[in-house]
């Protein structure tokens, strides 16, 4: 190493050591776990290089601290959240949130700085020899060293001497940062009154919430890209476990007479530590691995003045914890959510959102029913996301109040165009409703404060356009709650306690709300403006508007499906329709129809059903909300067949918008044309009419090949329309009615189906795109389609000549064996899934209307062992190319 030439001593720096030092620390040299500067080892095993050179009389240092590299300590997004968009959600929804949640400014620092003065030598009386046998440390690097040896050492970075802070400062960089921290750790020891604590933060805040502020209003990828050296200096010099520690110091004192903390000096705190997670990467982590620390956050909601601040952070910090927290663990949980306001409880919403939804909610398709079926085998209890549910469900009022804030009114005074051009003023970096709150509150603080100083009306009036935020902002900010609180009444739809969430969301007229929200809010018109978020576009679906209503349409899926409260949906004269429609075709009307509490209905002159129809067939062919619509109105026809629903929404016409979108503008979103087939499937199967009508449009051959091609081009997506066909022409060929024959005679899409070779063609495929390790929640459909050709064709005493017709195709196809030794591997997992005694089978009962117990006498028969049997599928495999015990569990 090259030695610097000598200068003239100029500090005792230059004095402090004689001779030559060269300073190396391997892997082996560090032991020890000293919370702080263990981060600081950590960074100088990093590849940090030293140059440490000392001659003589002078010490100087050269030190190259190589910065974490573009994207080292951002590489990570920030945040995260399992299901929610309810796009997000969906749902979630929660990826379900873009970027950081609020405005809020803050930092944190770490350990490169506390590397960059260690090489900087010593001050008088520094080192650590014992009894004057040992030659005194010469060098900071040396004292980590020996301390994290030794136990007896440097451990925070308070203790390095102000002198040395201040000489590394000004080249480093780190904007005297450090030095406000130690100022901070003089003034926060446990006999402190704070008093000091507040003016040091504000020096810091500044400096910490300019870099926050960059990365929030920022392109997300430029804000990755960005370094932030304050926050990442911050916490660098131990900075957030510094504030860690002045937040707790109440909760750590025994005496009667506890230390208080200022609400303002709190505020700064929480401030900091935001803005420092979303800064620099591992912080957030850090901190959600302290459960006291979380826990100790959620008693500082009870204060108003703080609530914003710790909500946020609170978000932040439970989207990347691995444990899901429990609510039970939260002191007085009960009274912390009845001491909210209405603003509160919407916000705590967002929290709440995180500790209800399973990890994996978002991505159910993607993970197969295997490792599904193997990971409840494992967890035998109820998940904590369960637990949770029902700890929310046992707070009084919990859910009346969430029914009260989703559907209360915002009053408009604006108009359309003048709403839209306020919100791309307000709008371009705002995206989160607790920036809006913070923003609404300054504003009333600032009237009511007004108020009180004048009494003069004209006075007020001036005040009052001067403080007055736009209405704009106050129905985004109705948005954002309303989002919130779909999201957890949608989940909590979905748990284990479905049946009482049904009856409390009925009782306090959830559905009659929001139809009265439906035009002003919900389905607003949009001009051609639109509401974009910074940094993302128009198509984008994470603005609130959309998000919305994609979180609507879920929550109305949720509420519909499988149960009889879906007839709230309508209002009472579409509620008399419908026992029309059944007095007319001489069958008994639906039980629920009878049993509906007319009191609990939509009001109005349409339902909420009705208006969703009305923009369904409004809606531009590559809109995003197609999908959701279609899923919303499927999950109203899903469960027993109703003919009388079926009519209700056939003579609204919709299925003549359905094959519009299929054929006319031949939609290509696979997503879209699943959600259609789907809805199809349901709004057809057993219903003479639907088909009469399918074939009034379907009416050339042209038309009929297009719509076969968008079937044949993923049986995935359209196997559930294949298995109504199928079901309803059983059901035609079965019945004398003139009508009927006729229709069987002239519809396409009978005689088609018909047709031997047809259905042959649709279980050979059906069976051969789907296998055991790759059967998910969405093609497991597949599976039971086959099953309900099978089934059919047993009724029918053909099972056995499906079975040598499916061994013929084999032959063709030159791979025997393969498509049957695929199918009983299938059937042995279908009796696994469906027998497991928690699974419910009434969805493949009313699917089909056949019972289940012949699902299983026919997966029995096909699986029998009996090699003599003509119902066996082993009968039909050569003992040449039998594979039918291979272990199928997930690898």
């Amino acid at each position: 190493m090259q030695e610097l030439p000598a200068a003239e001593p100029k500090s005792w720096l230059d004095n402090a050591v004689s001779g030559s030092v060269d300073v190396e620390l391997g892997e082996s040299d560090i032991l020890g776990n000293v919370s702080e500067f263990q981060r600081v080892v950590n960074v100088l095993q990093e590849g940090v290089d030293f140059d440490i050179a000392v001659n003589a009389s002078v010490f100087e240092t050269n030190i190259r601290a190589a910065r974490p590299g573009r994207g080292s300590h951002r590489s990570l997004p920030h945040g995260g959240r399992p299901f929610r968009p309810p796009c997000w959600r969906v749902p979630r929804l929660r990826a379900r949130r873009s970027g950081p949640r609020g405005g809020l400014a803050v930092c944190v620092p770490s350990a490169e700085a506390m590397a960059a003065v260690a090489g900087a030598g010593t001050g008088p009386g520094s080192g650590t020899g014992t009894g004057g046998t040992r030659a005194p440390t010469t060098n900071i690097l040396a004292q980590l060293r020996h301390g994290q040896l030794s136990g007896r050492g440097l451990t925070r970075g308070a203790q390095i001497t102000e002198a040395l802070l201040k000489e590394r400062d000004k080249q480093a960089k780190w904007n005297g940062i450090p030095l406000l921290l130690q100022k901070l750790y003089e003034h926060s020891h446990p006999n402190s009154d704070f008093s000091q604590c507040q003016s040091i933060l504000k020096e810091i805040s500044p400096l910490l919430s300019m870099e926050a502020m960059v990365y929030v209003t920022e392109d997300r990828k430029a804000a990755q890209e960005s370094s932030f050296p304050n926050t990442y200096t911050f916490d660098l010099f131990g900075g957030v476990d510094l504030l860690v520690e002045i937040l707790m110091r109440p909760t750590l004192i025994t005496q009667k007479k506890k230390q208080k903390i200022s609400d303002d000096l709190i505020k700064d705190c929480l401030s900091i530590l935001y803005n420092t997670c979303i800064c620099t990467e591992g912080v957030t982590r850090r901190l959600a691995e302290r459960n006291d620390f979380v826990l100790f956050l959620f008693t500082l909601m009870t204060n108003k003045k703080t609530f914003l601040q710790t909500a946020t952070l609170i978000e932040d910090i439970l989207g990347v914890k691995k444990e899901m927290i429990q609510l039970d663990d939260i002191p007085n949980l009960a009274s912390l959510v009845s001491s909210f306001d209405q603003q509160q409880l919407a916000n705590f919403c967002r929290i709440l959102a995180v500790t209800i939804s399973e990890l994996d909610t978002g991505s159910d398709d993607k993970h197969t029913l295997l490792a599904k079926n193997a990971q409840q085998k494992k967890n035998l209890g109820p998940s904590r996301a369960e637990i949770n549910q029902a700890t929310l469900l046992n707070i009084p009022g919990f859910i009346e109040r969430l029914c009260k804030l989703a559907t209360r009114k915002v009053s408009e005074t604006t108009g359309t165009s003048s709403f839209l051009q306020e919100l791309e003023e307000w709008y371009t970096w705002l995206d989160n409703a607790l920036v809006l709150d913070a923003l609404m509150r300054v504003a009333n603080e600032e009237a009511e404060q007004s108020s009180t100083e004048s009494s003069d009306e004209s006075g007020l009036a001036n005040t009052s356009t001067r403080t007055q935020l736009p209405q704009s902002m106050k129905i985004m900010h109705e948005i954002m709650y309303k989002l919130e609180v779909l999201y957890v009444l949608c989940v909590l739809l979905m748990g284990r306690q479905r049946n009482q969430v049904h009856k409390m969301i009925a009782e306090f007229r959830l559905i009659p709300g929001l139809n009265n929200l439906f035009d002003k809010l919900i389905w607003r018109k949009h001009s051609a403006s639109a509401l974009v978020l910074h940094g993302h576009n128009q198509n984008c679906d994470c603005s609130p508007d959309i998000t919305l209503k994609i979180q609507f349409l879920r929550l109305l899926q949720s509420f519909s499906d499988h149960h009889e409260n879906k007839y709230l949906l309508l209002n009472s004269q579409e509620l008399n329709e419908l026992s029309a429609i059944s007095h007319k075709a001489n069958i008994p009307e639906v039980d629920a129809v009878v049993n509906t509490d007319r009191s609990l209905v939509c009001d109005g002159k349409r339902g909420l059903l009705t208006r969703l129809l009305q923009v369904m067939k409004k809606e531009p062919a590559e809109s995003s909300f197609r999908f959701w619509q279609a899923r919303a109105v499927e999950s109203f026809l899903r469960g027993t067949t109703s003919y009388a629903d079926q009519m209700f929404l056939l003579k609204r016409g919709l299925l003549e918008h359905i094959l519009y979108c299929i054929v006319d503008s031949e939609c290509k979103s696979r997503d879209v044309l699943q959600s259609y087939f789907d809805l199809l499937g349901e709004l057809m199967k057993f219903n003479i009419d639907a088909f009469k009508r399918f074939n009034k449009y379907i009416n050339t051959d042209e038309k009929f090949q297009i719509f076969l091609n968008q079937i044949n081009s993923s049986l995935v997506d359209s196997n559930m329309l294949v298995r109504c066909i199928t079901l309803s022409l059983d059901r035609f060929e079965n019945q004398s009615d003139a009508k009927v024959a006729e229709v069987l005679s002239e519809c396409r899409l009978l005689s088609y189906m018909s047709q031997m070779s047809m259905r042959m063609s649709f279980l050979f495929r059906l069976i051969n795109i789907i296998h055991v390790q790759t059967l998910t929640q969405e093609n497991v459909s597949c599976l039971n389609t086959s099953l309900v050709i099978l089934m059919l064709a047993r009724r029918k005493e053909k099972l056995p000549f499906y079975l040598r017709t499916l061994q013929q195709m084999e032959y063709t196809e030159k791979y025997p064996g393969f498509i049957l030794n695929n199918f009983h591997s299938l059937l042995r997992f279908w009796q696994q899934h469906y027998l497991n005694k928690d699974k419910d089978s009434t969805c493949l009962e009313n699917s089909s209307c056949i019972s289940f117990t012949y699902w299983k006498e026919t997966v029995s028969i096909l699986l029998s062992p009996d090699r003599t049997s003509p119902c066996a599928i082993v009968s039909y495999i050569d003992e040449a190319y039998m594979d039918i015990d291979r272990d199928f569990s997930e690898e």
